[in-house]
């Protein structure tokens, strides 16, 4: 099964690549994003909270690909904005990649993503 697959991918990752279409060019925009995963759900954390491009992409239009280790997978996101989602989801950040990071490197902390494969 290929979201099998995929999950096993991430599993050696620190980081995978995602994909979205510009809410205003209509293009395909790639970049690397951290993550985290919990049992079949994969959780984004825009580094700018809702004023990150790539989450108000989202917000205009869900349909995005993953690609990590080689393989790819399309998938459909779902922002939350709730204040105990994203401070769960927080909370798994700093567990995985220190809380110094995503102090360093994370502005805005209002929202997330999660993609359930």
């Amino acid at each position: 099964m290929q979201a099998d697959e995929f999950l096993k991918a991430l599993g050696r990752a620190g980081e995978l690549e995602i994909t979205t279409v510009g809410r205003r060019s209509g293009r395909r925009i790639s970049l690397p994003v951290w993550f985290v995963v919990e049992d079949r759900r994969i959780y984004l954390l825009p580094v700018s909270g809702s004023d990150t491009n790539w989450y108000k992409n989202v917000l205009s239009n869900p349909s995005m690909e993953l690609a990590v280790g080689g393989r790819r997978l399309s998938v459909v996101a779902r922002p939350l904005s709730d204040k105990a989602s994203v401070d769960r989801v927080v909370g798994l950040f700093k567990k995985k990649y220190g809380d110094s990071s995503i102090r360093r490197y994370y502005s805005k902390l209002d929202v997330c993503v999660e993609i359930t494969v």
